[in-house]
């Protein structure tokens, strides 16, 4: 939903400052627009579908795309984060024509900084877990196929033993 947010905010920012006029002081192309920061939101969606496709089919190849993916949102995240406080803290100044949509795109660029720490936060917490669960598997896959039959085979050869009720006297 980040990522479809971002994207959504990349958007609204094209349409913004597609629109300026060419002013005295020329028009105001922050970096995050030169680089369609907003637009890396597409590297969120695809990460969470990996998670979800990971969480529904848990493979290990799925589970290492998904944490893969994760490791790439953070670091998009970082680089997002950093570029955008960078554009917050440099600002030219630009026509008066083109103030209020250099106002209005500052404003959107500061609703982007506060929801890259949340992606950030989630796609960490989503590779630590995909470490967990990749670290569990490889410790599965270590035992060899003969080792795995032979408890299986012993676990079904086991009676099955249902818990006997209690029976209770009156002395105790």
């Amino acid at each position: 939903m980040i990522g479809i947010f971002h994207v959504l905010m990349w958007y609204f920012l094209l349409v913004l400052y597609m629109g300026q006029i060419k002013g005295v002081f020329g028009t105001y192309e922050p970096i995050t627009y030169k680089t369609r920061c907003a637009l890396w939101g597409i590297i969120f969606i695809i990460s969470g579908v990996t998670i979800i496709r990971a969480a529904t089919h848990p493979t290990q190849r799925l589970v290492s795309c998904a944490l893969i993916m994760n490791i790439l949102c953070v670091i998009t995240a970082l680089i997002a984060t950093v570029l955008t406080t960078i554009e917050l803290s440099y600002f030219d100044s630009v026509s008066y024509r083109n103030y209020g949509q250099a106002k209005l795109g500052r404003e959107v660029s500061r609703i982007l900084l506060l929801s890259y720490p949340l992606e950030y936060f989630i796609a960490c917490t989503y590779s630590i877990f995909g470490c967990i669960d990749l670290a569990g598997r490889s410790s599965k896959s270590r035992m060899s196929a003969p080792v795995l039959a032979r408890l299986h085979a012993q676990r079904l050869q086991q009676p099955r033993t249902w818990p006997q009720p209690q029976r209770w006297n009156r002395a105790g």
